[in-house]
């Protein structure tokens, strides 16, 4: 049994399976497009932790050019915190008496940012936050069309934006969107214009509370399908995207981000049975790979496809019978969808030409609290 360290310099093929991989000549180019993307707009990139949830690959993106980093949970926020990284962002609101005190204590080290859209939750923090003496950023979430979280555009979140401008210890920084519901469409034109007009009522909101003597100084949304669409409105100031940074067959398809990006994230997987010529039985099931967005398949590999996934095993066909794979040969399965995929394991293994160059604990796997 290797501790997994004892991998770095072997090929990878050697790896005990299964194993999620890091392509890394792929992960830093596509942290380079990204960043050369951000260099000829006014918007800034704050890249999404929770595809990743690690606190290297963070660094790397902010080296690269990120003003800082969003996270989806206040767990992440921690793991990334105490990594020495300041400018985060929680883009999803922290509520319950525990959450707010770790919140609190976690300002003490960081200039933390949260998203929020009532005014019980506001009070509470901002009593907590006077009690301890610290200031917590706040953007109000407003709901552009996911119907998730969010107040609604226009008046109640002016309302809302005074009530944070008249409570102790907050400094209200401005508004925040996610158009999840657009960023995948895989037409271009159809994602161009979903986009703009979901982001329009944040723009329209903008305006409103300007009109009424607010400052609106940042301007928070978007995703990886539509970087370069939410990015490019004068009225944006920051785009979340996340999962550029190792991609998958999701997006993949995705006009305009497919050609641009390439999927740097597999998981090796070992053959443990081919018990006919035409399937096939691989030790990758559900406790390794995700399949809210398809089943995932075969990665660089013609006339095999997974056809279905228990909770150990992945059940192949093979429709082309001259494959000769057998027990104990290993095959890459691209995910379906990063985000998700990455949170079953516990470590990444970089690999460059081949070779295992890198072991990266996942630092906040897990870390949904």
């Amino acid at each position: 049994m290797y501790d997994a360290e004892t991998y770095i310099g072997r090929h990878k093929t050697e790896l005990d399976t299964p194993a999620l991989l890091i392509d890394l000549d792929i992960m830093e180019l596509n942290i380079q497009k990204m960043a050369n993307y951000f260099a000829t707009v006014n918007t800034e990139l704050r890249p999404h932790v929770k595809t990743h949830k690690t606190p290297i690959i963070s660094h790397k993106q902010i080296a690269a050019g990120a003003i800082g980093v969003t996270c989806a949970k206040l767990g992440e926020a921690e793991a990334i915190v105490h990594s020495g990284i300041r400018d985060v962002l929680i883009a999803n609101q922290i509520v319950g008496t525990h959450k707010i005190v770790r919140l609190i204590n976690l300002a003490k080290h960081s200039d933390i940012m949260i998203a929020v859209d009532n005014d019980d939750n506001v009070h509470a923090i901002s009593k907590a936050a006077a009690e301890k003496g610290v200031t917590i950023r706040v953007l109000i979430e407003v709901n552009i069309g996911m119907d998730r979280c969010g107040v609604e555009p226009g008046s109640e979140t002016l309302s809302l934006a005074n009530i944070i401008g008249e409570s102790q210890n907050l400094k209200f920084e401005g508004l925040m969107g996610y158009e999840g519901h657009t960023v995948a469409k895989p037409n271009k034109t159809e994602r161009v214009a979903a986009t703009k007009s979901a982001m329009q009522r944040l723009i329209d909101t903008k305006h409103l509370l300007e009109k009424n003597g607010i400052n609106v100084a940042i301007m928070s949304g978007g995703g990886t399908g539509t970087y370069d669409i939410t990015g490019s409105i004068p009225e944006m100031t920051e785009v979340q995207a996340g999962s550029y940074v190792f991609m998958d067959s999701t997006y993949r398809n995705v006009e305009g981000v497919g050609e641009k990006f390439d999927c740097a994230l597999t998981v090796l997987a070992t053959v443990v049975s081919r018990p006919e010529k035409n399937r096939i039985i691989v030790d990758t099931g559900l406790k390794v790979l995700t399949k809210e967005f398809g089943i995932p398949q075969p990665a660089g590999l013609q006339g095999v496809e997974m056809t279905g996934l228990s909770e150990e095993h992945g059940k192949m066909h093979v429709s082309n019978e001259d494959i000769s794979l057998k027990p104990t040969d290993k095959l890459e399965i691209l995910p379906t969808h990063c985000c998700t995929n990455v949170n079953l394991h516990d470590k990444f293994y970089g690999i460059r030409k081949e070779i295992v160059e890198t072991v990266w604990g996942i630092a906040a796997r897990g870390r949904s609290q």
